[in-house]
């Protein structure tokens, strides 16, 4: 009973950190494209999409403006949403 507690909890803590690092992480490099500086790589961009923050990145992408003219980033981080939400539904069901 206590893991059956806990164990949503804890997800949906992790969930929210993740998205909102991966927010924050679009708009520095945002940043950091603006000003000509060292930029955070593709594939950081897209490990904190996977690893959970799929809708920071969304929410990411489109309030800074940042990635969406890149193909592989308006079709990618949309489709990893939509199956993180299908492996969600999955497992709590």
């Amino acid at each position: 009973m206590f893991k059956e507690f806990i164990f949503p909890h804890s997800v949906l803590f992790y969930l929210v950190v993740v998205n909102v690092v991966t927010f924050f992480i679009y708009g520095i490099d945002k940043r950091k494209a603006m000003h000509g500086k060292w930029r955070i790589s593709e594939i950081s961009l897209f490990a904190w999409a996977i690893i959970g923050g799929s809708i920071g990145a969304w929410m990411g992408m489109y309030l800074w403006h940042h990635k969406t003219c890149h193909k592989k980033f308006t079709y990618g981080i949309p489709l990893l949403l939509i199956v993180q939400i299908v492996l969600a539904y999955c497992i709590l069901k």
